[in-house]
């Protein structure tokens, strides 16, 4: 047997420790488990996540490359701040990406681009009460990421799709706060199944620049409700 096997082997299982590190330490950030300022002492994070030194400094060199964790020269981690100028740049940088991307959805969607359409917004509408509320948060999430992702993917960019992504990475923490504020509200939750339903018959009909500014305003809906709530918890 060749013995080279074995050290590609391990190669293999450090990377994927480290890749579960970054993943759930990210989900515990977004998810406010840990908060914004919060030092990140290594003592925890290893009881937490059952895992070692080494994939836990991959994992927090990854987010603060991606800006959700601050390197403090020193003295470890911590969890990047959150502030309200940064929730005004993030989500109208999405708002006017999506809404240019839908545009040109407009333009070049084809058939199945509209057949796929009309699939997430059933699947997203049909959704009915989880035995859980995390349950229902996270399916519910799922399925609106799902529904948007299908209403731009018509733009056939994939370079404009990689953008999106990284805005949306970038939102996440802020859109949770929200989220938990408008899930578990019937009365919210209808007034985003009316404003997806006007999205897609303005879209299905290529009523471009009706389209085009619906989908810009539903985006930034949610500030208003983000601010408040990180006024009342002290976060901004």
């Amino acid at each position: 047997m060749n013995s080279s096997f074995f050290p590609d082997e391990k190669a293999d299982a450090k990377e994927n420790l480290g890749i579960r590190a970054y993943k759930l330490l990210k989900i515990d950030i977004i998810k406010g488990i840990f908060q914004p300022d919060e030092k990140l002492r290594m003592s925890v994070l290893k009881a937490r996540y059952d895992l070692g030194i080494g994939p836990l400094r991959e994992a927090l060199s990854q987010l603060v490359a991606e800006h959700l964790v601050v390197a403090i020269s020193q003295r470890g981690y911590r969890v990047a701040p959150m502030s309200l100028a940064e929730l005004n740049d993030i989500y109208d940088a999405r708002a006017q990406v999506e809404a240019m991307m839908l545009g040109l959805a407009i333009e070049r969607g084809d058939d199945a681009w509209e057949a796929n359409i009309l699939a997430k917004s059933y699947q997203l509408a049909k959704l009915t009460e989880m035995s859980s509320a995390e349950g229902l948060l996270d399916i519910w999430d799922r399925r609106h990421s799902d529904f948007h992702t299908a209403m731009v993917v018509g733009c056939n960019s994939p370079h404009l799709m990689k953008v999106r992504a990284g805005l949306f990475d970038k939102v996440q923490r802020y859109r949770f706060l929200w989220l938990k504020e408008t899930v578990f509200s019937a009365q919210a939750l209808e007034v985003k199944r009316q404003e997806h339903a006007a999205l897609v018959d303005a879209t299905l009909e290529r009523r471009k620049d009706e389209a085009v500014a619906l989908m810009h305003e539903h985006l930034m809906s949610p500030v208003p409700i983000i601010a408040q709530v990180m006024r009342q918890q002290s976060v901004a």
